[in-house]
């Protein structure tokens, strides 16, 4: 089955928090360079918090890869969905 990406839009990515969160990050990243292969880090989990303590260039395999690690910090709330089941705790296929 094809990827509806107009209805992922819909539901995750069009709230008005999701907008100002891309839009903080988008700032951010246009503001601070960081070296190919590398995208800027937000240590606390916060998108809009942009100040120079909170920021940290990160390898992007690193930043996106563990959630708990390097991505999200535990315990966020996220408007994306669990890639695990509820029942069992393990990954879907």
């Amino acid at each position: 089955m094809a990827r509806d990406y107009k209805a992922e839009y819909k539901k995750f990515q069009s709230s008005t928090k999701a907008k100002k969160d891309r839009a903080a990050r988008n700032r951010v990243n246009r503001k601070k360079k960081c070296p190919a292969g590398h995208e800027i880090h937000h240590k606390d989990g916060n998108p809009r918090n942009s100040s120079p303590s909170n920021l940290v260039c990160m390898k992007i395999s690193k930043n996106r890869g563990k959630r708990n690690e390097g991505g999200r910090r535990k315990g966020v709330a996220h408007n994306y969905p669990s890639r695990k089941t509820r029942s069992t705790g393990t990954r879907k296929v």
